[in-house]
């Protein structure tokens, strides 16, 4: 493979009247918008898009975002993801640094592996003291009205989190349906759809009233199982199973919310600005 086809690059800063974005950053196929509607609301709401239908083979993706200090981001894609059939496989890398006392929430849309897809994904977190990170990831089976549950070739995605540039958690995923059946015991067993939900705070130093509110929201969820632990105090791992992705998706924003209105700071009350500059 190439060099990488599709680079997107977001800085948000701070200043005294709130969040915005500092520095942006895409070449095709990637777009970014500004959804942030409250502006009395000084946190940055951005919307990651893309003039591809999906991911194609031998694609290259880097997206990369900083939080510098105190800054506040709430970031949303902008539909699913669709990966294509392929012969070779794409690749994504993401890396999202945070600086002291930041905050980035990211609970992406739900990933739909055609048949025949490959694909390598990792994700790199670097957190300074103080931060509090939210990410998500949803995997379907596929195209499920298509016959094609469980017909791509590989999927693989690696996340990595790192405080002071040491490694606190890692996450490795490694789906190959021809040889390992997923629905199987010990997997999916019989669920067509899983994901998993992250949440590190070290503001506070534990994630216990997060566990409480990740358990009560999923409790509340009919036909899905789930389980919740915590590696590390501050550190908290939610993994679902269900069938279908809008279920989940649709729990996780609920989490996401209670957690993003939870962590809200005194100085977020006062009036913000949400602009774009280059």
């Amino acid at each position: 493979m190439g060099s990488p086809v599709g680079k997107l690059h977001l800085t948000v800063g701070h200043r005294a009247t709130g969040s915005y974005a500092k520095s942006v950053h895409f070449t095709p196929p990637f777009n970014i918008a500004n959804i942030g509607q409250d502006r009395a609301d000084p946190a940055v709401y951005m919307m990651t898009m893309s003039s591809s239908p999906g991911i194609l083979d031998d694609d290259m993706l880097d997206i990369r975002v900083v939080t510098e200090a105190n800054s506040r981001l709430m970031l949303k894609s902008q539909g699913y993801q669709r990966v294509f059939n392929m012969q070779r496989g794409a690749r994504q890398r993401m890396e999202l640094r945070l600086h002291e006392a930041s905050e980035i929430s990211y609970i992406q849309n739900p990933i739909v592996p055609h048949k025949n897809a490959r694909l390598s994904s990792t994700t790199q977190v670097y957190l300074d003291d103080g931060c509090i990170l939210t990410l998500a990831e949803i995997i379907t089976c596929g195209r499920k009205l298509c016959g094609e549950s469980f017909r791509f070739t590989r999927f693989h995605t690696v996340t990595e989190i790192h405080r002071h540039d040491r490694l606190i958690l890692k996450d490795n995923i490694l789906l190959e349906p021809a040889v390992v059946d997923v629905q199987g015991l010990g997997h999916a067993e019989g669920f067509t759809h899983q994901a998993t939900l992250i949440h590190v705070n070290l503001r506070s130093g534990d994630a216990g009233e997060e566990r409480r509110i990740v358990e009560g929201v999923l409790d509340a969820e009919e036909d899905l199982a789930y389980g919740v632990s915590q590696p590390q105090d501050a550190i908290l791992v939610a993994r679902t199973l269900a069938h279908g992705a809008e279920q989940i998706y649709d729990a996780f924003r609920r989490i996401e919310a209670l957690f993003w209105e939870r962590n809200k700071r005194p100085e977020s009350m006062a009036c913000g600005s949400n602009g774009v500059t280059s």
